[in-house]
């Protein structure tokens, strides 16, 4: 039997003799985790394949009883799914090493980085709580100077945590070093946001609440929970997408125009948006929504009960659904209501921004069928821009017609992860999420996690397959009432 504690000398030995020369490392911790594989190391692959990364030294780091073999098989099987080959994913590749550690140990701390060469980025692909304990180890551990922290969502477990991680961090880094990753705002799509916002006079005029008369950002999936359980069960739907990667879409879409997309000049605009939201008149019951699958079929596929998928603790009453009601507060932004949804196990995939403009002051008498509201719709997979319009159609000239105007994007230069990658590699904090911005998302969410968890407001079912529950406020008639309204008022 093995008596050694992970990240002994006898795990450690020969690591320096192992290394390879290169202009920095990247240490993973967590390395034999299931993100590594099916996000990271892909991620990573594509940066390297595009050029970038030259003279990377990758360390991966586990408490599985891994050998360099075996980490180095895992890496090839990555960057192969992504498709990455050439002359530095395989150097990356072949001097790759693996050392077992308890990451939570300040003298395994010590050992992974004497392994390493060069300036460290050390990426946290660990849950909340291990990362947090790896964190306060490494306050007795002397970080190489210019050490790098990626820290990956959800970047604490509420406000107060997130700002206790915020100071513990502060004594490791500056902030400048610290990359809280939403891989999120890695997607080509929403980057695409500010340039089709900014560049373009034709949009901007009237992205405000003259003009629009609600905002939806909405991230379903047919994708039931895939053996997620061991994380997803204590985060749920709301925490998972709505608290990080929806919010940070919200506030590109309603952010003011930044002078340049420097670091410092986009995360302050978008720092601004998320002081100025909170929940729709405060009203948690009338503006929110929760709820799970039941057994269904999607696309011919069975799928069972959440409340029966392995790993999955009934009595949590963790929501596979979420729906929130949000408010802007700001002159540009008041009085429209934007609604914030996110489910899995949904009958199709619909990942978007819709943008629902007002209907015009008047049609003029003597057109007819026109029902529909314009819409821009601005697509995350696929990438997609299309407009919903109505214009005179074939057949009768006083007749109107709704018809989309469309554009498909393309996938971008790199997956997600490797935009995110890239940035941390080349000390870029733009795609980070910066320490205030994310305990703003936690401070807007917090009393909806609050009255679900006290059950006052129900969790609701829906068929694994179908659109979601029926009471869902995506369904509901626009716009919402101004808050602080009577709602039998109108809008």
């Amino acid at each position: 039997m093995r008596t050694e504690s992970p990240g002994s000398a006898r795990d450690m030995r020969g690591a320096e003799s192992r290394s390879a020369a290169g202009g920095q490392t990247l240490l993973v911790l967590g390395a034999s985790g299931d993100l590594t594989g099916r996000l990271l190391l892909p991620g990573l692959g594509g940066l390297l394949a595009g050029g970038t990364g030259g003279g990377l030294f990758l360390v991966g780091s586990g408490i599985d009883d891994w050998s360099d073999a075996r980490w180095r098989q895992r890496v090839t099987e990555s960057f192969a799914a992504a498709a990455a080959t050439g002359a530095q994913v395989t150097a990356t590749t072949d001097s790759a090493l693996y050392l077992r550690a308890d990451v939570t140990r300040p003298e395994d701390l010590r050992g992974l980085l004497a392994a390493c060469r060069g300036p460290v980025v050390i990426f946290f692909a660990l849950p909340p709580a291990i990362t947090a304990k790896a964190c306060r180890a490494l306050t007795e551990v002397e970080l190489p100077t210019g050490t790098r922290l990626v820290l990956e969502k959800p970047f604490g477990t509420d406000t107060a945590g997130a700002a206790q991680l915020n100071e513990l961090l502060a004594t490791l880094v500056p902030e400048e070093q610290i990359h809280r990753v939403d891989h999120f705002l890695g997607k080509s799509t929403v980057l695409n946001i500010l340039g089709l916002r900014f560049a373009n006079r034709l949009f901007e005029p009237v992205l405000n609440a003259e003009h629009v008369a609600a905002v939806d950002i909405v991230f379903d999936e047919s994708l039931a929970l895939e053996g997620r359980a061991g994380y997803y069960d204590s985060a749920g739907a709301l925490i998972d997408m709505v608290q990080s990667h929806l919010l940070q879409v919200l506030a590109l879409l309603t952010m003011d125009a930044p002078p340049t997309v420097d670091a410092r000049e986009l995360r302050d605009r978008k720092a601004q948006m998320l002081r100025a939201t909170r929940l729709w008149d405060d009203d948690v019951r009338a503006c929110t929504r929760r709820a799970r699958y039941t057994a269904g079929e999607i696309a011919g596929r069975r799928v069972p009960d959440y409340a029966d998928e392995a790993g999955v603790d009934a009595a949590r009453s963790t929501e596979t659904l979420a729906e929130v009601v949000l408010t802007v507060d700001t002159w540009r932004w008041a009085g429209v209501p934007f609604r914030l949804r996110s489910g899995k196990a949904m009958s199709a995939t619909r990942k978007e921004a819709v943008i629902t403009f007002k209907q015009p002051a008047r049609v003029p008498d003597g057109l007819t069928g026109y029902d529909r509201p314009d819409r821009l719709r601005i697509g995350f997979g696929p990438d997609r821009l299309a407009m919903d319009v109505n214009i005179n159609g074939p057949g009768d000239p006083f007749r109107i017609d709704p018809v989309t105007l469309g554009v498909d994007f393309g996938p971008g230069e790199l997956p997600a992860y490797g935009e995110v990658l890239r940035g941390v590699l080349d000390d870029d904090p733009t795609l980070s999420v910066r320490g205030d911005t994310a305990e703003q998302c936690w401070r807007i969410v917090e009393p909806v996690l609050s009255a679900w968890r006290e059950e006052t407001v129900p969790l609701l079912e829906y068929p694994a397959g179908s659109g979601g529950p029926e009471d869902s406020l995506l369904a509901k008639q626009l716009p919402f009432p101004a808050p602080g309204t009577d709602p039998r008022a109108g809008a």
